[in-house]
């Protein structure tokens, strides 16, 4: 007995020298930070790189963690649904009372499966979305010095099942995180690594992890299948298109509309060919190869200021088309689309990533009862418009059986005509 007890001491004591001399190694202590304007400004810059607007107004999540835990939360209703094993809680986040608990799909009242369904969502949701919850309620900001560049690192003061931990982001060059440095509760070695590397882009418009990769022992986290979806915002989106006629659009072959009788276009849009007219001049522009496109002045072919004038025509087409086939355009490439309230009412925003003369741009688009697009709210910071608005009127159907406006109406009064509009085949 004495020599097993005694074998016994000489593990633990091993162990006690080993985990000793592994703490030594691997422990950092928490670096000090500066809580100053640069470091709010750092912060913005990540939020910006993380497209945070989109995940602002995101409506649906869905992921697992290392496939045990599964989860699809309804981010503005405050209500996700969290599975593991042959349980499922039905998790109202700010009223967990209110939550519901089904054991192989029975209802029960056990009220320690909610407790678990908090503590889950608390640590895998981070796993998602730790980088949008940077300028949360209780969440202090500072820079750091990491490698000879500077770092964000985040305290959280409140909230969450572990308040008082930290994270050290480490950032790329366009501000985008990579990795985190972590000091928690739950983990007595100070300074852990953590990759943010391999994101995923999803249907509502920003990226979200897939993975993550811990510096300790090699341990990958599984996200699982990662998704995140505005479905209301897209069932709106739909309904206008369905008002608007858009399946005629799609098919539709030739445009023929003016704008403000400034300038004239003639659009061939299966060959995505137009003929573009002001003043004495005409082009046939080509905005998929405009090396391809003719200038002519009073009828005749010319190559004299060929590239500013094509350049011109470029603009103008992308401007002027916007004011005629805008909500024919709702789910394009780079387009985010979702819901927001105007006069208690839903309207459809959307924001364009990518495309166009000014990426970045977004409209809020009031409806009537029939869905049908009657005004919208531009928002263009290159502009410095803000929710400046604008009518949609005149709406009538076309000979290929679309609908398209034939004028609009500004604040002030003033009126833009499109002219003699024609859709045809």
């Amino acid at each position: 007995m004495k020599k097993i007890l005694k074998l016994i001491g000489i593990f633990l004591a091993l162990l006690f020298i080993v985990s000793a001399i592994f703490y030594t190694i691997y422990n950092e202590s928490l670096p000090k930070g500066i809580k100053n304007e640069k470091a709010e400004a750092l912060a913005t810059k990540m939020m910006k790189a993380l497209n945070y607007d989109a995940y602002k107004s995101v409506e649906v999540l869905e992921w697992s963690f290392r496939g045990e835990n599964y989860y699809k939360w309804y981010k503005e209703e405050n209500v996700v649904e969290v599975s593991w094993g042959s349980n499922k809680v039905i998790l109202n986040t700010k009223k967990p009372a209110l939550s519901e608990v089904f054991v192989s799909e029975t209802k029960t009242e056990n009220q320690e499966l909610i407790k678990n369904a908090i503590d889950y969502f608390n640590n895998d949701s981070f796993w998602l979305v730790a980088p949008f919850k940077i300028f949360d309620a209780g969440v202090e900001r500072s820079i750091v010095k990491h490698n000879e560049k500077d770092a964000l690192l985040i305290t959280y003061t409140t909230g969450g099942s572990t308040p008082g931990d930290s994270y050290l982001w480490i950032l790329d060059e366009n501000n985008f995180p990579t990795s985190y440095k972590m000091w928690t509760s739950i983990i007595p070695i100070g300074g852990i690594e953590a990759s943010w590397s391999d994101w995923k882009k999803t249907e509502a418009g920003f990226k979200l992890p897939t993975k993550h990769k811990m510096s300790l022992f090699g341990l990958e986290l599984d996200m699982g299948d990662v998704k995140a979806s505005n479905p209301k915002a897209d069932t709106l989106a739909r309904e206008i298109l369905k008002s608007i006629k858009h399946e005629a659009y799609k098919t539709t072959r030739y445009i023929d509309w003016s704008f403000g009788g400034r300038r004239a276009y003639k659009w061939d849009k299966k060959e995505h060919i137009v003929e573009v007219s002001w003043d004495k001049i005409k082009v046939i522009l080509h905005p998929n190869n405009l090396e391809k496109s003719t200038v002519f002045i009073d009828n005749k072919e010319t190559t004299e200021n060929k590239e500013k004038i094509v350049k011109r025509a470029e603009s103008s087409f992308n401007n002027d088309s916007f004011w005629l086939v805008a909500p024919h355009k709702l789910f394009e490439d780079g387009i985010i689309r979702s819901i927001v309230q105007v006069d208690g009412k839903d309207a459809l925003k959307v924001k364009y990533t990518t495309g166009g003369s000014t990426p970045g741009d977004s409209y809020t688009w009031i409806l009537n009862d029939a869905f049908l697009p009657i005004k919208y709210l531009m928002d263009v910071p290159s502009m410095k418009m803000n929710q400046v608005p604008a009518t949609w009127d005149d709406w009538y159907t076309t000979a290929s059986g679309t609908l398209l406006p034939k004028s609009h109406t500004f604040s002030g009064g003033r009126k833009l005509s499109m002219g003699e509009v024609k859709a045809y085949n």
